[in-house]
């Protein structure tokens, strides 16, 4: 399979400790090479807190940096080891790291100091594999792990931080913590359930156990991060009505283009549709919200929502990093973090109503809400979006 076949899906969740505003642990990730590289980085502050976050993101910002500068990904993981200030009483790194550099060839390599192993998730089973172990008279008894291997199309890796493993220490049923067993089978167990799951979706379960074992609150800073080599999921969102009515036919037809996932945002939008593709439109309850208009379905569609509003919403939730309620805006971002690509198909006829300063500021011109949606899934979620106008 070509390279341009595939596609490098990344992404996260975490929790902060409790108690605390600011997480400790921290998860950056860059596109490079036009989307053919995906450098990776999960730094775990010392302790929690303020200063733990200080130390996490410098540790992410620099190896990031790094990269960004050409200096090669081994070079980077050894100036990160010199520079890292150690704790005197301990002699541990004040932040340790896992850093991925994976290739949409399947040329992979890690870097790992301190943080619990990564798993390699391949055919339904943990990958083992042969790592080198770095040392260096001046980091004392630290150690630099590197793992260089070939992925697949399938593979999964999992980075987590030691909230993740240790979650649950002291209680009878996990006195020394969960531990990396139960949690790669816990993953594996997710996995056979559904093979589909997205790296978001994955990364949520693994915390939202953690958690659960912590009794409900964060003994630690929780973070776990999926890296999955696939085929592209591609999504169509159409959205607004053509400038030109004698394209309604034209827009309509891409509900029926192969090989992608619809959504159709706008009651005017899923009018023209039903119209032209003589398909009927039904409201759904089922996600009734008193903050976001119900969606509805429609044959061959995978969603179908109110316009502006709900928009204006999964901005909203995009830039939050979280979905508070359940709602069509909620089903819509789950929708977009599940899928690689992303192609916007906007209608560019103006409706006079959003033009109303008397509205709410939400009400904003369609293509800029889009433009933000975009801008937010490129740059927090390394999606490739287009943008098609009609």
């Amino acid at each position: 399979m070509e390279p341009e076949a595939r596609f490098i899906e990344v992404d996260h969740f975490g929790l902060a400790c409790g108690g605390e505003h600011l997480s400790g642990d921290l998860f950056h990730s860059r596109s490079l090479e036009d989307g053919h590289r995906v450098v990776s980085v999960l730094a775990d502050g010392l302790s929690s807190g303020v200063e733990a976050a200080v130390l996490a993101s410098v540790t992410a910002s620099m190896a990031l940096e790094y990269v960004e500068w050409n200096i090669d990904t081994a070079k980077a993981a050894a100036i990160l080891m010199d520079s890292l200030p150690v704790d005197p009483v301990r002699r541990i790194s004040y932040s340790t790291f896992t850093i991925v550099d994976a290739r949409r060839d399947g040329r992979t390599r890690v870097f790992e100091h301190g943080n619990p192993p990564f798993l390699l998730i391949r055919d339904g089973a943990i990958l083992p594999l042969e790592s080198t172990v770095l040392s260096q008279p001046r980091w004392g008894n630290r150690r630099l792990i590197v793992s260089e291997f070939q992925s697949r199309v399938g593979d999964r890796l999992v980075l987590c931080s030691d909230g993740v493993t240790q979650s649950g220490m002291g209680t009878p049923a996990h006195p020394l913590g969960w531990g990396e067993p139960q949690a790669a089978a816990f993953a594996l167990d997710w996995l056979a359930r559904d093979p589909d799951l997205s790296s978001r979706r994955l990364a949520e379960l693994l915390v939202d156990q953690a958690l659960g074992l912590d009794g409900g609150e964060a003994g630690d800073d929780i973070t776990c991060g999926v890296i999955h080599l696939r085929r592209p999921r591609i999504l169509h969102v159409l959205t607004g009505p053509p400038f030109d009515r004698a394209r309604d036919r034209d827009f309509a037809a891409l509900v029926e283009a192969p090989g992608a996932r619809k959504v159709v945002c706008g009651g005017t939008t899923s009018n023209i549709l039903a119209r032209e593709l003589n398909r009927d439109v039904e409201m759904d309850l089922s996600l009734h919200d008193r903050d976001v208009p119900a969606p509805s379905t429609m044959a061959g569609v995978e969603l179908v929502t109110e316009g502006c509003l709900t928009l204006a919403k999964v901005g909203e939730y995009l830039e939050a990093g979280a979905c508070p309620r359940r709602n069509a805006a909620s089903r819509l971002v789950e929708l977009l973090l599940e899928s690689d690509v992303i192609h916007f198909q906007v209608g560019t006829a103006v409706n006079e109503a959003h033009q109303d300063p008397a509205l709410p500021v939400e009400l904003d011109i369609r293509r800029n809400v889009i433009k933000r949606i975009a801008a937010l899934l490129e740059t927090r979620h390394l999606k490739k979006t287009l943008l098609s106008y009609y």
